[in-house]
């Protein structure tokens, strides 16, 4: 026996399939999971202001390791320039100490050849030393006629000349050697200056007769 009410609570019952793959087709439903999405607009805005929140804050990380890691970066740079540097100091040193120990041996060298005593097997000896030397940059300098120049030459000789209009090394008493830009020894020479004017001369000579004149009473 059916109830009368049956027929009216069946036609009210309505079912809904939500499931969001077709059964029958397989395929994804147009507008699945649009409901859930909009159910919460506010727990997708809470979502999107953490997503940034959280970019913004591996940016300012990213920042700061970046700025750490150039810091370092240039630290060490200079920290090899320095010790490069002190490297080549100390090479410098080493160097420039030995060649001022050989610097006489190089004068005798240079007298033995000015008086033609450098021959034979004392010649290839002399040649060698000094090629071995030259290739550790140690260079000689200092040339009759060169402008005094006190930084890089000694005066051991002053005259004047009537040939010269400036202080100049007429001769070469000793030649100079330097390293570089290192002076390890000056050169020594003998300068000659321009000729005291002849309004000086002069005058000196009028100065004495004044005062030979001062000196002899009776003649006044």
């Amino acid at each position: 026996m059916t109830s009368p009410n049956s027929g009216s609570e069946h036609e009210g019952l309505v079912i809904r399939d939500n499931r969001r793959i077709d059964p029958k087709t397989g395929q994804v439903r147009e507008g699945a999971g649009k409901t859930a999405e909009q159910s919460s607009p506010a727990a997708s805005a809470d979502a999107a202001q953490q997503d940034d929140s959280l970019a913004a804050e591996l940016a300012t990380q990213l920042a700061e390791r970046t700025a750490d890691l150039q810091r370092l970066q240039a630290e060490y740079s200079n920290y090899r320039k320095r010790v490069e540097r002190d490297r080549v100091t100390v090479r410098e040193q080493a160097v420039a100490n030995v060649l001022t120990e050989l610097l006489p041996v190089l004068d005798d060298i240079g007298r033995a050849r000015d008086h033609g005593e450098l021959t034979g097997g004392f010649a290839k000896v002399s040649e060698s030393l000094e090629a071995a030397v030259g290739k550790l940059g140690l260079q000689t300098y200092g040339a009759k006629g060169d402008p005094f120049d006190p930084t890089v030459h000694e005066a051991l000789i002053h005259s004047y000349s009537a040939g010269v209009t400036e202080p100049t090394a007429v001769e070469i008493l000793q030649p100079g050697y330097r390293l570089g830009e290192r002076i390890l020894r000056p050169a020594r020479v003998a300068v000659a200056e321009p000729e005291e004017p002849a309004g000086g001369a002069s005058n000196a000579a009028k100065t004495g007769e004044a005062g030979e004149a001062a000196a002899d009473p009776e003649t006044n």
